[in-house]
């Protein structure tokens, strides 16, 4: 018996989590849940698993949940702030630690759980983005074990031996992230230019949130996770290529020296991954069906255009800088995305405000935390400064 926290529960990644719990209530008990604005959601999750604790942000938002628990005659524990978050991803009565809270927000709670020893199944990529280096030395320092959940960092971790070295040297040659594209794959630059936020969120093929479903229409999702996948496989941004795959059936492959080349392969469901996470050595049923590539019929892959999605290049850009161009290149991101839903900003101001806000650093690399945070709030400081400038 596993006792889970998951940051994060109310969301696509958290309540994808719960379902596969759910599923085998012989393997895994819920020590926390925790959430935000989905108060309503989050109690319910609380009783239904007896959570023994929840965590919310502040403390007005601590009395509702309290009120909404007690509605529905639960036991579950109501605490708030950052500690709180940080507590219980540390607990020692915790073993697993689902990290899904999306954005920045997520690397403090994340790190306590690296920092306590636990198995982590990553599914926050900012974690790595913002703090790669510090990051996965507190990974190694305190012998935690780092488990990718994202399905193309855990296709590429299924698809890798666990030695992929011989005599030193590296037996894989590439690691390929496939990306389906996102809902404007099709669209003309002129199209873009006129998306809605609507429009932005109606992925294809996958179930998320807002923020996540922006930043696969712009394509800033994919360079995020060549990123996150530097640091995960410790390797350079010239051994990853990106493959848009619109059927979003082949999660990301790896390419070996000898020609080889393996792929990941499954329904695009989030729950497939997750198992893989929490079962890990072993295998664990997920809900997911089987996959029928008969019915499928064709899978087809292209190269990303550039110039259609900035925001990919712009990532690349970030990753060859290095030091805390990445964090920036997060922050300023977060602050446009969201501009963008509350329709301040145009779809393609998200790639220019992101542009504009890194070539305002002189990036440099972060000693430590607090290091990261300041260049985080800085950067967030200077995209809304950004939008001023820019008239919106």
């Amino acid at each position: 018996m596993h006792s889970v926290t998951v940051l994060g529960s109310t969301g696509s990644i958290g309540e994808s989590t719960l379902d596969v719990i759910s599923q085998h209530p012989e393997k895994y008990t819920i020590y926390a849940l925790t959430g935000c604005r989905q108060l309503e959601k989050l109690a319910q999750q609380s009783v239904q698993f007896k959570a023994k604790y929840a965590v919310v942000t502040d403390e007005t938002s601590a009395v509702q949940l309290t009120s909404l628990i007690d509605d529905l005659k639960g036991t579950t524990k109501v605490i708030f702030g950052a500690d709180a978050l940080s507590e219980v991803a540390g607990n020692n009565q915790v073993d697993i630690v689902m990290a899904a809270i999306v954005g920045a927000a997520g690397l403090l709670p994340t790190l306590s759980a690296v920092k306590a020893g636990k198995r982590v199944l990553l599914a926050n990529k900012e974690s790595l983005v913002m703090a790669g280096s510090i990051f996965m030395s507190a990974v190694k320092q305190y012998g935690a074990t780092l488990l990718p959940i994202d399905s193309e960092h855990n296709a590429i971790f299924q698809c890798l031996p666990y030695n992929h070295s011989h005599n030193g040297k590296s037996t894989v040659s590439k690691l390929i992230l496939s990306a389906s594209g996102g809902p404007f794959r099709t669209w003309d630059i002129e199209q873009i230019a006129q998306a809605t936020p609507a429009q932005a969120c109606a992925h294809p093929n996958w179930s998320m949130g807002n923020k996540i479903s922006v930043d696969s229409a712009s394509m800033m999702n994919k360079g995020l996770e060549c990123i996150e996948a530097m640091w995960l496989f410790d390797t350079s941004m010239n051994d990853i290529d990106v493959l848009i795959h619109p059927q979003s059936i082949v999660h990301s492959l790896v390419q070996y020296i000898d020609g080889s080349v393996l792929a990941q392969l499954g329904n695009p469901d989030m729950r497939t991954p997750i198992a893989h996470g929490l079962a890990w050595p072993q295998r664990l049923s997920s809900g997911v069906a089987d996959l029928n590539l008969s019915e499928i019929a064709q899978l087809t892959f292209e190269q990303p255009d550039l110039t259609k999605f900035p925001c990919l290049q712009l990532a690349y850009n970030a990753a060859q800088a290095g030091g805390d161009a990445p964090a920036v290149l997060n922050a300023a991101n977060e602050i446009a995305v969201q501009a963008f839903l509350d329709k301040r900003v145009s779809f393609p101001a998200i790639a220019q405000i992101v542009e504009m806000t890194l070539e305002s650093f002189d990036f440099s690399e972060p000693e430590s935390l607090a290091a990261v945070q300041e260049s985080d709030s800085l950067a967030r400081v200077s995209a809304e400064s950004v939008i001023k400038r820019l008239g919106f």
